[in-house]
């Protein structure tokens, strides 16, 4: 026998304990996207050329380097908490749920790490 309240014993105890925290991790993720799209295809309106040489002169500017890698970031941050809401919510079998988001982590992590490494190597000027 408790003494507490039904409401005392539920407060709190939402079936992942985190589901306000990934709300508003998608929500400042999406006003970040929205800001840094705005600044990358202004940033792209005013470069005019497109040619190889001037699109790595853009990327090679420490600014436009640094926001275009929280471009990425951003982007595969956002990405991986919307598949994550994605798997569970359609994916009925534990075992095979708890792999899903586990090969899904994996692969969010490594495009998110050859994203930044190539804007990196360019804005640095790797020899080839």
């Amino acid at each position: 026998m408790s003494l507490r309240s039904p409401i005392g014993r539920v407060l709190g105890l939402g079936s992942a304990k985190e589901g306000v925290s990934h709300w508003w991790g998608q929500r400042v993720s999406a006003v970040a996207l929205l800001l840094l799209a705005l600044w990358f295809v202004s940033a792209l309106l005013r470069l005019g050329d497109f040619s190889h040489a001037s699109v790595v002169a853009w990327i090679a500017t420490p600014m436009n380097a640094v926001l275009l890698s929280l471009l990425v970031g951003t982007t595969v941050y956002h990405s991986q908490l919307g598949v994550q809401v994605v798997v569970e919510d359609y994916v009925s079998h534990h075992g095979t749920r708890i792999a899903t988001l586990v090969l899904l982590n994996f692969l969010h992590i490594v495009l998110a790490a050859l994203g930044i490494f190539s804007v990196l190597r360019i804005a640095f000027g790797a020899a080839a």
